[in-house]
């Protein structure tokens, strides 16, 4: 019998990834046949993320070209899993395409939902109908063991892997959508967690990802003992094989903020680096955004973590255009990140998502030119802050975890005995290119930088 092909489409952030990995993961082991081409398949998943408009915009993009492959095909089976799912539900349902519509908390019943499909040729879906409520025992568990799916997973990166340490989202910034799709903060078990770091560490991991919409709210209680991100950090760096570990998304708070620094000082393989979202410079802005700290109260935790760790590498994530920003309000942010001196910025104009307390009660009064304007002058400032530090290296030797070929693996190739362009990170996120063997995927080796950008670091393989 011939094997059912699956083609699975992934939009939006790492925890999205991670998940797309387990479904992956999930369809192999059931036998199906994982293929690259959507226009082969027998079955298609997109993997949805709701956090801006433009993500969701390409989604309804791809499902119109599905519409005209499904004419040809009717048997074509389409789901549509993850955020936008959960946020729109029967809505999605009811297009033309989409046959299955299963939210983030749903994902373990994927595969018997496509099965489903095929065999009664009836439209499925399965969310979460009061998101905000605690999930059952049986669903937590239910998520908890598809995770384990992820271990046997064939990973896009070799020797690297994310793995979640917690679910969902309390702080209910007015622009986000993540608290009404992905349900209120859940921290996993440490010992579960840890025992799946030891699986993937046997497997050829060494480098570790621990991911959470706010990772450093981890908090799982045992006993007499409370967890929190550093023991996760602590007990994950100590696990045999994993060579460096990384953590991502961290929220400006002082809870356990310095217990994760020092951390991250006195473990030479928990990475120096810190991601964590400004979002604005102006006071009256993050008030408005609900975010619950002052720009000086975040600097001052960028200085304390530069204390702690001095040659830490730090990202920041801003959004211009937000209601009612005026040129003083960005002027502000402009500052913010001249003092924060990150390693890289992600700037987002501000997009209503519908359900948010901003949409509901915040006219969106920026015109899409001024936040244009707003989003470029950020990027520059930024990248003239990125290119001085990017200097910083030249002529140093940096260890690097090779991730494979870069998207331009033929360049140079001749001037290097054949050997084609790689891509790999430094322990602080820095991304290096250089030629050499296609083996190297997976392992670390150490380059010397020759050149900057304020984005990518090119060298020679030592």
């Amino acid at each position: 019998m011939r094997k059912q092909k699956v083609h699975i489409k992934s939009f939006g952030c790492q925890m999205n990834k991670l998940d797309t990995e387990m479904v992956t993961a999930a369809f192999a082991r059931a036998g199906f046949e994982l293929i690259d081409s959507y226009e082969d398949s027998d079955i298609v998943l997109i993997n949805t993320c709701s956090v801006r408009e433009h993500a969701e915009t390409k989604v309804f993009s791809h499902l119109g070209r599905l519409k005209h492959l499904k004419k040809s095909n009717p048997e074509l089976v389409v789901g549509v899993i993850g955020c936008m799912a959960q946020r729109l539900g029967s809505e999605l349902l009811n297009h033309d395409v989409v046959d299955i519509v299963c939210g983030p908390a749903q994902i373990p019943q994927i595969v018997d939902m496509v099965r489903e499909a095929i065999g009664t040729k009836q439209k499925k879906i399965r969310v979460k109908e009061k998101i905000r409520e605690k999930n059952s025992d049986a669903e937590t568990q239910a998520l908890e063991n598809f995770e384990s799916v992820y271990d046997k997973g064939d990973k896009r990166i070799p020797g690297q892997a994310f793995v979640r340490a917690m679910r969902g989202c309390n702080n209910f910034c007015t622009y986000c959508i993540v608290p009404y799709v992905r349900g209120p903060e859940i921290s996993r078990p440490h010992q579960a967690i840890i025992d799946q770091i030891k699986r993937l560490a046997d497997e050829g991991t060494k480098l570790v990802t621990l991911l959470g919409q706010t990772v450093n709210s981890y908090e799982y209680k045992a006993g007499d003992k409370t967890y929190c991100l550093a023991d996760l950090l602590e007990m994950a760096s100590e696990v045999d094989g994993i060579e460096w570990v990384r953590f991502v998304t961290s929220y400006p708070t002082q809870k356990y903020f310095e217990q994760i620094m020092n951390t991250m000082a006195d473990i030479e393989n928990v990475c120096n680096y810190l991601h964590m979202p400004a979002q604005s410079g102006s006071d009256r802005i993050l008030k408005a955004m609900n975010r619950h700290y002052t720009s000086g109260e975040y600097l001052g935790l960028i200085d304390k973590a530069r204390t702690i760790v001095p040659d830490i590498s730090i990202a920041g994530d801003f959004i211009v255009g937000f209601p009612s920003e005026t040129e003083e309000d960005f002027q502000q942010s402009v500052e913010l990140v001249k003092k924060a001196q990150y390693r890289n910025a992600f700037v987002f104009k501000y997009s209503p998502r519908p359900g948010t307390t901003s949409e509901k009660r915040l006219a969106d009064d920026i015109d899409a030119e001024t936040k244009k304007r707003r989003n470029v002058e950020l990027l520059a400032v930024q990248e003239k802050i990125s290119e001085k530090l990017s200097e910083e290296f030249l002529n140093k030797k940096v260890k690097i975890l090779v991730e494979g070929l870069s998207k331009k693996p033929h360049l140079n190739k001749a001037d290097h005995q054949g050997n084609p362009q790689l891509i790999g990170r430094t322990a602080e996120d820095y991304i290096v290119v250089f030629n050499g063997p296609t083996e190297l995927a997976g392992n670390f080796t150490t380059v010397k930088i020759t050149k900057t950008s304020p984005l990518t670091l090119f060298g020679e393989m030592i």
